[in-house]
């Protein structure tokens, strides 16, 4: 077994293929409903199959996964791959303290019913197995809308983590985290690349100097922790 993991920007440049007789298992985070579009362009163009068998995975922040499963299924089977099994798991939201503790043993076994029915259909299947359904739409071309505290959509695209200059050290973990490299090695609060609000450099500081203070994406937090406390549900296609 071989992880191939694509989350830095120094592990996205060269391109990978996969023969009919490999299985991928395949996954990636949503991000308001869809893949992240951000890393979307990366999965359209890295990734060759050749009806190489697939199961497809998403996680969501247990607030929904609407389209990111359908179209991670869409841009694989539009590149060589039969994605024959797919699940999206419910997990801890990335900024908003929700999904607590997911995944969890129920959510555990459902990862493991559906890998134990994806080896079974490979066992038994003389050709490939068809293409799973899953729910979401085919090519979906919106994103999900956020919204404020008092239900009015809001914009926090611009918003960048702020860093606490008296705690902040220089230990450069932010910088070797970001997802999009857009943190300054030699200034760490200077973050003049994009941010996709992901958190990692919040969560991995040591002395928890990075923080984020953009009013209208407060407000979406706190919509988000009032409306979403309920297990969201991990759902399996096989």
């Amino acid at each position: 077994m071989v992880c191939d993991d694509f989350t830095l920007p120094q592990e996205r440049s060269a391109r990978r293929e996969y023969t009919d007789k490999e299985l991928v298992v395949f996954g990636v985070p949503t991000y308001a409903g869809r893949i992240p579009n951000k890393i979307l362009p990366f999965v359209k163009t890295l990734f060759k199959g050749n009806n190489t068998p697939a199961v497809i995975i998403t996680t969501f922040g247990n607030r929904a996964y609407e389209n990111s499963l359908s179209e991670l299924k869409y841009e694989l089977s539009e590149n060589g791959f039969i994605p024959f099994a797919a699940g999206a798991i419910a997990c801890q939201h990335s900024f908003v303290d929700i999904g607590l503790g997911r995944p969890d043993e129920e959510d555990d076994r459902l990862l493991r019913f559906l890998a134990s029915q994806a080896c079974r259909k490979l066992r038994e299947a003389k050709e490939i197995p068809e293409s799973v359904e899953v729910k979401g739409e085919l090519k979906p071309e919106k994103y999900y809308t956020p919204t404020g505290f008092d239900g009015k959509p809001v914009n926090f695209l611009k918003a960048k983590p702020v860093t606490d200059k008296a705690l902040c050290d220089h230990c450069g973990i932010c910088v070797e985290v970001c997802p999009l490299g857009s943190i300054d090695s030699s200034d760490p609060s200077n973050v003049p690349g994009i941010c996709i609000k992901c958190h990692a450099c919040v969560k991995k500081c040591p002395r928890h100097a990075k923080y984020f203070n953009d009013e209208a994406m407060l407000s979406h937090i706190r919509m988000i922790e009032q409306s979403c406390q309920r297990r969201a549900l991990t759902e399996i296609f096989y």
